[in-house]
């Protein structure tokens, strides 16, 4: 049955497949974004109509309310990575996660799914991790019937993910990987042989889920009745480790930047300066992320509960890549 769906953060790297996916099942989109002109390539998403780009902002009570008025369920996508100017982490993944589940119980919306992020805890030295489950409990408090979606580290052709480390592989010619377990001196009796292990377990672990799959467990638990009130960890097929992943950023641009083992030392060294960039790479906070491992606890449900099988990541992620290989073109956006 045909819905009016309102979704939050509707133009970003998440909220396009969403949107295309809600169009295809037949729903009416809110396309709630700060600016709809800039999101108008949505519209063709769907049938004339289908999906309208409306202006929204969630520091703006008012114009959230607007887009969360009639609206059968409500989709939350909006988050951060870094702050800067009033988009701080409280503002936006607290008091705006807050304010878009009050205005959807309020404007009489039956679902509201809130993504967060894996990881979330409030007792994280990170401040985003912190914000997140703060925010979690605000969505909660709010709408108590909300599914909350906490995705693993997203990957897919506009990523901000394996893209960076392409980037910086391809202007730099180096790769970092920050270990706490490496550098150790390794002795073997076999072969008569001393080393040292630079790398340990290889860097902090992840396990990375495809933009698509994400999508496709947004739009179940939205038509999912058993799914109301419950958390889920949206995750890929297998961990893998950050040395592991620089080692297929690698192959995929065909290029042999040095993959280099660092103590997170030298990365917060890196971060304090880089944090100053207006889009920085690192910042203090995100190293704080990196120094342990971001994996699903296996204690909730997950893409297997939904009937999706992840994509692994060596299906999708070289043929994107490919842009950054030598002599290919790249557009704007990428370089």
């Amino acid at each position: 049955m045909a819905r009016v769906v309102t979704v939050f953060g509707a133009s970003g790297f998440i909220g396009r497949q969403v949107v295309q996916r809600l169009a295809k099942a037949g729903h009416v989109v809110r396309a709630a974004v700060r600016d709809p002109i800039g999101a108008a390539f949505l519209k063709p998403m769907g049938e004339v109509g289908q999906v309208v780009p409306i202006k929204a902002s969630l520091q703006d009570k008012a114009s959230v309310q607007r887009a969360c008025q009639g609206a059968d369920a409500v989709i939350n996508l909006v988050g951060i990575l870094f702050e800067r100017g009033a988009s701080k982490f409280e503002a936006i993944h607290v008091e705006g996660a807050k304010r878009v589940a009050e205005a959807a119980k309020a404007g009489g919306a039956k679902s509201l799914v809130h993504v967060s992020a894996l990881g979330a805890d409030a007792d994280s030295p990170s401040a985003y991790a912190r914000s997140k489950a703060k925010g979690e409990a605000a969505v909660l408090a709010a709408f108590p019937q909300a599914v909350i979606i906490r995705p693993s580290v997203v990957f897919g052709p506009d990523d901000d993910f394996f893209n960076r480390f392409a980037v910086l592989a391809r202007l730099t010619g180096l790769l970092p990987v920050f270990v706490t377990d490496g550098f150790k001196p390794k002795l073997s009796l076999k072969d008569l042989k001393f080393d040292f292990d630079l790398f340990g377990s290889g860097g902090a672990a992840f396990q990375p889920v495809y933009v698509g799959d994400l999508a496709d467990a947004i739009l179940a638990v939205l038509d999912k009745p058993s799914a109301q009130g419950r958390t889920f960890e949206i995750a890929g097929p297998r961990p893998m480790h950050l040395k592991e992943i620089m080692e297929m950023v690698s192959s995929a641009i065909k290029r042999r930047p040095l993959i280099l083992p660092l103590p997170p030392f030298v990365g917060k060294i890196q971060a304090f300066f880089l944090q100053f960039l207006p889009k920085p790479p690192l910042t203090p906070d995100q190293m704080k992320l990196l120094a342990k491992d971001n994996l699903p606890s296996g204690k909730l449900p997950g893409l297997a509960d939904l009937d999706i099988k992840p994509t692994a990541p060596e299906a999708i992620v070289p043929g994107y890549l490919s842009r950054h290989q030598p002599g290919a073109r790249r557009s704007a956006h990428h370089i």
